[in-house]
């Protein structure tokens, strides 16, 4: 099936709820204006559908292929789609313009990152992860390291890795093994297994460029004696000339659920030689830079996959005639959208999918501020305001991924178990991302125990007040204040509630606290996202176009259908001190 890039949709959300104008207007965003950035998603939406998307089936029934010598082909058409991307210059959107990069807003970036994804995930996990080392060397890389590796990285003539999981060591990096030994010349000899390497060995490009963790002889233990490296597959003179092959191969390709068509490889490094970035047993720092925006983009992953799930089961719900609607004069065959049930279930689903889209484009909006004002304090508290929304974007789109996916697959019937119609492999890619790039339940650890306390709590007191702005706009519509008003109070005095009993919670109890984590992460996801598609209806409700009175209809749905949520989490999380002391290792004892 095919794939229409949603600008109306992307459109709203940057014009009405994140307000981008603001960036362009406060000279943040360079020669950029609104005629340019709709020039650029149009041509990057077409590419998207009428290149990428043809591959996507294709690719996920041939999968990667290990050869002898450990090297992986991709499927049949993806190196010419490859070549196409690069040559149309979309590798360079967000990249420093100091090595050839275009500069364009992160937010931008993301847009057109949920459009490769929607049209084919397992291609868009290449610049992904390329992205995110091209940004890791950009800030703590040497000025040789820089001069060498990023124009062709950036370019799209390379492409870049992150490896970070061992056989041992998964979320837990404490227990990296992987050594480095320092040279003479300066490089360190790397030597140890990654397993779960995206795109760690393909043949799209001549060089592969490797971030990797590894431990020095004398480095201390834990998270603290941790390094980071570039190996590159083929080392690189000074002048950018590629030499002989490194001492690293791929030794599997797993057999996945989904992304078929991703290789993810079993990396050996057998004294293969590295470069240090950044500071030696500073090396998380660095990856961290590298993980963080990550981190955004899977969850844009989890927008994209609903926004194309969504598509097919339209789609199907128009074409597929199955009994007689309410409506309609007996013995009609009706098309399954005209059934109450089937148009309630692809509402919720659209409302779902625009809501966690903004929250997407409100956490690169934050970025972008956070890297573009001129004004330190604004920059600082953008900053803080990103990490307060980056595990929030991360896990919440993505666990709602899940559930739309399978919705989707529902209003398939029993076609969408039928892996030739499509559903199905939405369904399967949708699983790794709840769990690639940190699990959601490391997300939601990660929001209690470091985001909640920045600026000693101030960050997420700005949060709140700027749903309560939200939630006094509604005077300025009326029409929609009645419909959504109580639904909205509520979930934001939920959301209040449930801060303020874990705050207490986490100096009595922290196991409790912890235990609230997940639920948490969910109800202020749910509250955002709705107070998000509230604040656009607020706006849409100034125009009497059609595309308003749809946007508007999609905050509704989501008030009524989805944020009354937040009142059984905050019974959950407020009950959870009891629920810890039931939850023993002994509750999980099979043994009679």
């Amino acid at each position: 099936m095919s794939y229409t890039a949603p600008h109306k949709d992307i459109e709203h959300i940057l014009s009405h709820i994140i307000q981008l104008d603001d960036l362009i207007a406060n000279g943040l965003c360079g020669e950029l204006d609104p005629t340019l950035i709709s020039a650029i998603l149009e041509e990057a939406g077409k590419f998207a559908s009428d290149a990428i998307a043809p591959l996507n089936q294709i690719g996920d029934r041939a999968g990667c292929q290990l050869k002898d010598g450990g090297t992986v082909t991709t499927p049949e058409g993806w190196q010419e789609l490859y070549s196409n991307w690069q040559e149309a210059g979309w590798a360079t959107l967000s990249a420093p313009s100091e090595f050839g990069g275009q500069e364009l807003p992160q937010t931008i970036a993301q847009v057109v990152g949920e459009f490769w994804n929607s049209a084919n995930m397992a291609f868009g996990l290449c610049p992904l992860l390329t992205q995110g080392a091209v940004d890791a060397i950009a800030q703590h890389g040497s000025d040789q390291l820089k001069a060498t590796y990023l124009p062709k990285m950036i370019s799209g003539e390379w492409t870049g890795t992150m490896n970070l999981t061992e056989p041992q060591a998964g979320s837990d990096l404490a227990a990296i093994t992987t050594k480095a030994e320092p040279q003479e010349d300066g490089s360190y000899l790397i030597t140890g297994t990654k397993i779960f390497i995206t795109y760690g060995e393909h043949d799209l490009t001549e060089n592969i460029i490797h971030l990797v963790l590894a431990r020095l002889p004398d480095a201390p233990e834990g998270t603290k004696g941790i390094s980071l490296f570039l190996v590159p597959k083929f080392l690189v003179d000074g002048n950018g000339n590629l030499g002989e092959r490194n001492k690293l191969v791929c030794s599997g390709l797993e057999h996945k659920l989904g992304i078929h068509a991703s290789p993810t490889c079993v990396m050996n490094f057998d004294g293969a030689t590295g470069t240090l970035i950044g500071q030696e047993n500073r090396g998380l720092l660095a990856m961290f830079t590298m993980m963080n925006l990550a981190r955004l983009s899977v969850g844009t992953q989890g927008v994209a996959i609903m926004e194309r799930s969504l598509q097919q089961a339209i789609a199907y719900a128009h074409e597929r005639q199955q009994g007689t609607a309410p409506e309609s004069p007996k013995g009609t065959k009706d098309p399954i959208i005209n059934h109450p049930d089937i148009r309630a279930t692809l509402a919720r689903m659209q409302a779902t999918t625009q809501a966690c889209r903004a929250i997407c484009l409100l956490t690169a909006k934050q970025i972008d501020l956070s890297e573009r004002s001129e004004d330190e304090a604004t920059r600082q508290n953008a900053a803080n305001m990103a990490a307060l929304l980056t595990p929030i974007a991360k896990a919440f789109p993505t666990e709602c991924c899940l559930e739309v996916t399978s919705e989707a697959v529902q209003v398939h019937g029993g076609m969408g178990f039928i892996e030739e119609t499509g559903s199905a492999q939405h369904y399967r890619d949708a699983r790794i991302l709840p769990i690639y790039e940190g699990t959601n339940g490391i997300q939601a650890i990660d929001l209690m125990l470091r985001k909640l306390p920045l600026q000693q709590g101030e960050t997420i007191k700005t949060l709140l007040q700027q749903l309560h702005t939200i939630q006094h706009s509604l005077e300025e519509a009326p029409q929609v204040k009645e419909q959504i008003k109580e639904s909205l109070t509520t979930a934001i005095t939920d959301l209040e509630t449930t801060l303020s009993f874990l705050q207490k919670s986490e100096a009595n109890d922290p196991t409790t606290f912890l235990y609230a984590a997940t639920p948490f992460l969910k109800l202020i996801g749910l509250t955002l996202g709705g107070a998000l598609l509230i604040k656009g209806a607020v706006a849409a409700n100034q125009t009497n176009s059609p595309d308003g009175q749809r946007q508007i209809a999609l905050a509704v749905i989501f008030a009524h259908q989805l944020l009354p949520q937040t009142t059984a989490l905050k019974h959950h999380i407020c009950n959870s001190s009891q629920t810890s002391k039931d939850l023993t290792a002994q509750l999980f004892n099979n043994e009679a």
